[in-house]
């Protein structure tokens, strides 16, 4: 396994749109891997293919404190939203930097696991936010872009203040 480079806004690479995913093979099951272990590196609770610059319908998420509980969902479709909450989202892709977002208390996604196999998955609060964010990024959205025009301009501000402190 290995760490992969995640990408950070504004690289316009996280803009693109992922494509499904047709092939299930042993370079998947890397790429995955590779995935995990770049995300717990990160300290994160989610990542994309995207971030990684891999345009992949293909996110990882896990939430658990021990670091156990993996999500692999792959070309996930939402099938239901129920609800809204507010939560307050930061994201690999924007190092330091958090907000709230409203999103779906409540979600029904429609995935395939690594074998290609399709299952129903249903998540509910914090899970139910870390997968509507992932699935943002496949495409080609990031969390500011859920945010108002000022509140938008203000973290964006905050976040190269944070890039110079950090360089």
């Amino acid at each position: 396994m290995s760490v992969l480079s995640i990408l950070e806004f504004p690289d316009p690479r996280l803009r693109t749109k992922a494509a499904p995913v047709t092939t299930f093979d042993g370079t998947l099951k890397q790429l995955v891997a590779d995935m995990y272990e770049t995300m717990y590196a990160a300290n994160g609770v989610g990542l994309a293919a995207t971030q990684v610059n891999v345009h992949r319908h293909l996110l990882v998420i896990d939430m658990s404190e021990d670091r156990d509980q993996p999500l692999t969902l792959i070309n996930a479709e939402i099938l239901e939203k129920d609800g809204a909450q507010v939560y307050q989202e930061g994201c690999l892709s924007f190092p330091g930097i958090y907000a709230d977002v409203t999103r779906a208390l409540k979600v029904k996604v429609k995935a395939q696991d690594l074998d290609g196999k399709e299952f129903i998955y249903e998540a509910e609060g914090p899970l139910a936010v870390a997968v509507q964010h992932e699935m943002d990024h496949l495409a080609g959205k990031v969390f500011v872009d859920h945010l108002s025009p000022l509140k938008r301009a203000l973290l964006l501000k905050r976040l190269e203040k944070h890039r110079k402190a950090s360089a």
